[in-house]
């Protein structure tokens, strides 16, 4: 018998690890739970049944929903699937199978079956340029490698820094038009006016300055991969052209009478919400519904700390060459820094400045006083610029803080302890109280007003045996 009663024949002798049901509506609900996940959640199996997955499993990495949706859509299994279901636990490599139908005929049956912690979790892994071993990562690869053979328009989302063109360049390095041209174009870096002609291209004497025919992106993309990058800054009349090529696949030049065919993957990336642009009538809602098949998400660096060393170290191999230098690490206490900061500026941040300490240092391991002066830039910018409440700051950025800063009145410090021992944060129960306060009682809020990552906030309540009643 399995896990959620039935004896379909699909399914193994041995009980999967968890069971999902979707029922004719698209509802999701649990069918069955192993002993061990219903002992990590300190529940009885039987009281698992019916329930929503993403309920039990909140912060499961990928969605259990998203990939047991992908086995019934395509009718294809999936294997090997880095899959994090609880924070405080290890990665597991998981199956996901169709597991037939319920008894009833009304639901679809999948089951999920853990194997093992993931020694993969533990090395670098470098997929077309893009370092990582968080779970989160690792969904990226897979939609990259699942999308790649598909020709549907692609939408990338992430922050400034993240490293979105990247993401495009693995799409089509992964594709069937790997071997014709990637073209990629920054919407937010070339002038309305301009836009146009470098998009469509533009015939001879279309305006002043057209000296001679030019040929637009589309036409330099023909038979190969398309990349706009910060598309929700395009301006609307632009929008409105680039639906019409996307559409019926013909591009006429600014100036011209005649339009051309092109054969173009497209993708688009963008580091604001298009959907509050669409709301905001600053985005056409065609033109967003036309790009948004297919959707990556690229997780912001302050979300996945566990990458910081290995992009550390593969910045430190790579300025190292470029430099001639020798600096074979970092040390423990500068990683513990590196990892405590919420990276407004993402990779591209993390890359400036170990290029900038490579360029500085003459050792062989960089310890944490070599950041100091970046840190005393970083706190000066900061407290000059957003120290705002979250409720104020419409896009919800992070506090570009490596340390705390609240008021002058603040009763925690940075010390440096003897000599290399390096930087640490001081927390007191008082400057926490002023935070959660600030924050409205949000804990992830706090720790961006403090500067600090959210787990760094959890650690200083551990010791100061602080528990979210006693802070309210």
């Amino acid at each position: 018998m399995n896990l959620d009663g039935s004896h379909s024949e699909y399914l193994p002798a041995v009980a999967p690890d968890l069971v999902l049901v979707r029922w004719g509506h698209g509802e999701w609900q649990v069918q069955g739970l192993s002993d061990r996940l219903a002992l990590w959640l300190r529940i009885d199996p039987a009281q698992a049944r019916g329930r929503s997955p993403e309920g039990l499993f909140p912060a499961a990495v990928p969605s259990l929903m998203t990939l047991a949706a992908e086995v019934l859509d395509r009718g294809q299994d999936l294997t090997d699937v880095k899959l994090l279901l609880l924070p405080k636990q290890p990665e597991f490599l998981a199956d996901i199978q169709f597991a037939g139908l319920t008894e009833d005929y009304l639901g679809q049956l999948v089951r999920i079956s853990l194997r093992g912690e993931s020694v993969a979790s533990k090395q670098k892994i470098d997929f077309h340029g893009m370092v990582g071993s968080s779970p989160a990562m690792y969904e990226v690869f897979r939609k990259i490698r699942l999308y790649a053979a598909s020709d549907a328009a692609v939408i990338i989302t992430g922050e400034t820094g993240a490293g979105k063109e990247l993401v495009a360049q693995a799409l089509h390095a992964e594709s069937l038009r790997h071997e014709k041209p990637f073209a990629a174009l920054n919407c937010a870096a070339i002038s309305e006016q301009l836009l146009e002609s470098e998009l469509f291209g533009h015939e001879r004497g279309a305006f002043t300055g057209a000296l001679r025919e030019h040929r637009g992106y589309f036409e330099r993309a023909d038979g190969g991969t398309l990349f706009l990058d910060e598309i929700g800054e395009m301006p609307l009349h632009t929008q409105t052209k680039l639906l019409r090529v996307l559409e019926d696949g013909r591009v006429q030049r600014v100036g011209g009478e005649k339009s051309h065919q092109v054969d173009v993957r497209f993708i688009g990336a963008t580091n604001i919400p298009l959907e509050q642009a669409v709301a905001e009538k600053q985005f056409r809602a065609d033109l967003y519904h036309r790009l948004a098949v297919l959707r990556i998400h690229l997780p912001p660096l302050r979300e996945r700390s566990e990458d910081i060393p290995l992009l550390a170290e593969l910045f430190l191999e790579q300025f190292n060459g470029k430099y001639g230098k020798r600096i074979m690490r970092l040390t423990s206490e500068a990683m513990r820094l590196l990892q405590s900061y919420l990276w407004p500026g993402n990779i591209r941040e993390l890359r400036n400045i170990i290029e900038r300490i490579v360029v500085e240092s003459e050792t062989e391991a960089i310890g944490a006083r070599a950041f100091t002066e970046w840190i005393g830039e970083r706190q000066k910018f900061a407290s000059s610029a957003s120290m705002v409440p979250a409720a104020a700051n419409q896009r919800n950025l992070p506090v570009a803080l490596p340390y705390p800063h609240i008021d002058e009145n603040r009763t925690y410090h940075v010390s440096s302890s003897n000599h290399a021992q390096g930087k640490r944060i001081e927390l007191s129960e008082d400057i926490i109280r002023q935070a959660y306060k600030k924050a409205a009682g949000n804990l992830s809020a706090a720790a961006r007003y403090l500067g600090v990552h959210r787990a760094t906030l959890y650690r200083h309540l551990q010791r100061l045996n602080l528990t979210r009643h006693d802070l309210s």
